[in-house]
């Protein structure tokens, strides 16, 4: 197959790159660009492991195709922490618990830090329903949304 060049911005940072038709985006973030934070779980946008942001937005890296990024504004777990450290939905989900075997995080933690941006104060439902598309084998969920309800103004 003929790789087509493209334009995209992640984590504040301007990339060419020339990917494969079929190639999807969490491929180009984690072969291509070595950004292994994005996990790669089911491939079939089940388990919401390679959840990032996309022009604000999370959505599932293993669906959408690089092709279709070109031109927008990608943010990855590598992208969320801030000069003085981890970003505060990072802290909460640390202090809280949140965090077990970490397959899980990365998505919900960009899922929960994409409801902060569009709803800086989310009710339990809100918060469950923005992570609704993440899978925890871990936490049991609890932890997880009382981290990200700690954040709400």
């Amino acid at each position: 197959m003929k790789k087509k060049l493209i334009s995209l911005t992640i984590n504040d940072k301007a990339y060419e790159v020339a990917v494969e038709p079929n190639q999807t985006l969490v491929d180009l973030l984690r072969y291509d660009l070595g950004l292994t934070g994005t996990k790669k779980g089911c491939e079939l946008g089940d388990c919401g492991s390679c959840t990032v942001i996309m022009d604000g937005k999370p959505v599932n890296s293993c669906l959408v195709l690089a092709m279709q990024a070109n031109g927008r504004h990608v943010t990855t777990i590598e992208g969320v922490e801030t000069d003085e450290g981890l970003h505060p939905i990072q802290k909460s989900f640390v202090e809280k618990g949140a965090i077990q075997c970490g397959f899980c995080s990365s998505g919900m933690i960009l899922s929960g830090k994409a409801l902060l941006e569009r709803n800086p104060n989310p009710d339990e439902a809100d918060i469950r329903k923005a992570i609704s598309g993440n899978l925890c084998r871990c936490t049991g969920y609890q932890k997880i949304v009382e981290a990200i309800k700690e954040l709400g103004t």
